[in-house]
């Protein structure tokens, strides 16, 4: 494949309007109580009813981003809502913390394990302020964001679920997420004092990277030092590339040509090392000494660290014109457009083994979830 931006322009939009989004109104909304019935099997087959407050943010930002950057569609702002309803309505616990986990109606199921859920709230809310200005709703995530930030430094903090964070440890995943999450409320609010947030979160960041493994560690200690492997040598690709899209985000808002490079950098050493250069794509995840990885599953080729490297490539060859970005970008398109579209509806799988079938392995979340894959493709439309 040759790059051809207005062919992958029409790619993509009949990816999201006749694939993505039919899907996702075809087996997930829920036009009974809100929000969005995400425990399914691959071809939208309900496996049960229970809400992931995981799920529900994060589908807050995908129909709202649908409408601010794809199509003005009244029943996307609608859908997001509901489900902002829905939530604020029955899934806080008493200290004003999201739960975890919830029957279909509301009730709690699990309590506020993960910080997670709390951070997409806050960017879901961002995104649909800029299409319906809402006061109470905005001061609800600028007031969220900040009340995040201090529990993230207190000593007892432990709630990332759906891995909860062993004592002593630092986790790449919470200043990760800080990072675009306080980029984007940023530029919703313009307030300058959360954009200096997400530059310290960018910051932060990058004491994960390690130049002399040229990797990005995904747990480190307290200090910042490495933990003893394979806990302290687990690395990431996806979440690695993922991470400095974000940091590119926050270094084009500063116009940082430093920082560019050194996020661009990085992007390169994970797509490298993550490559499957036996059967193609990227891992799970990979052991930064060649041992056996840390987390379970980590040979299996999902989705999201795929659609992550997609956009994180079209994004570092629009800030930097480097050629290999054009290259793995052709690679990795080639292999996931492959494997993971669904028939008829080209919607995708979320799961496949390392040859790239179809597999039912539990990961992580018992979910097919709204959020990677709308959000690489919409944000490769605003290009």
């Amino acid at each position: 494949m040759n790059f051809n931006p207005s062919r992958l322009r029409e790619q993509y939009r009949i990816l999201l309007s006749d694939g993505i989004i039919p899907f996702w109104f075809r087996h997930g909304v829920d036009e009974e109580y809100g929000g969005v019935l995400s425990c399914m099997s691959e071809d939208g087959t309900k496996i049960s009813t229970d809400k992931y407050t995981w799920s529900q943010t994060r589908f807050i930002w995908t129909m709202a981003a649908l409408f601010n950057r794809f199509e003005r569609r009244p029943e996307f702002l609608q859908t997001a809502r509901r489900t902002i309803a829905f939530l604020l309505a029955h899934a806080r616990d008493e200290a004003g913390w999201l739960v975890y986990r919830t029957t279909r109606e509301g009730t709690t199921l699990e309590g506020a394990t993960s910080i997670y859920s709390d951070c997409f709230l806050v960017y879901g809310l961002s995104e649909y302020c800029r299409a319906v200005p809402d006061s109470g709703l905005l001061e609800l995530a600028v007031r969220t964001f900040w009340r995040i930030t201090r529990r993230v430094e207190e000593p007892d903090f432990r709630e990332t679920a759906p891995y909860l964070l062993p004592p002593g440890r630092r986790i790449h995943g919470v200043p990760m997420i800080l990072t675009e999450v306080a980029n984007e409320l940023a530029e919703t609010t313009q307030d300058a004092t959360i954009a200096a947030a997400a530059d310290r979160y960018a910051g932060c960041v990058m004491n994960f990277v390690r130049p002399e493994r040229k990797l990005l560690l995904e747990f480190l200690n307290a200090d910042y030092l490495e933990l003893p492997p394979n806990e302290g040598t687990y690395v990431m690709p996806g979440h690695a590339i993922e991470s400095m899209w974000f940091n590119l985000h926050c270094a084009r808002r500063r116009n940082d040509s430093e920082a560019i490079r050194r996020a661009v950098e990085v992007i390169r050493w994970h797509v490298e090392a993550g490559w499957d250069r036996e059967f193609g794509g990227l891992f799970l995840g990979i052991d930064a000494e060649g041992g056996r990885p840390f987390l379970a599953n980590s040979d299996k080729k999902l989705w999201w660290p795929q659609t992550e490297a997609l956009y994180a490539l079209i994004l570092a060859f629009r800030l930097t014109g480097e050629s290999w970005c054009l290259e793995w970008y052709d690679r990795i398109h080639e292999w996931t457009f492959h494997h993971f579209p669904m028939a008829p509806d080209g919607e995708w799988f979320q799961r496949l083994d390392r040859q790239g079938r179809p597999i039912k392995d539990l990961i992580a979340l018992p979910v097919k979830d709204p959020f990677h894959l709308p959000r690489a493709v919409i944000l490769f439309w605003i290009f």
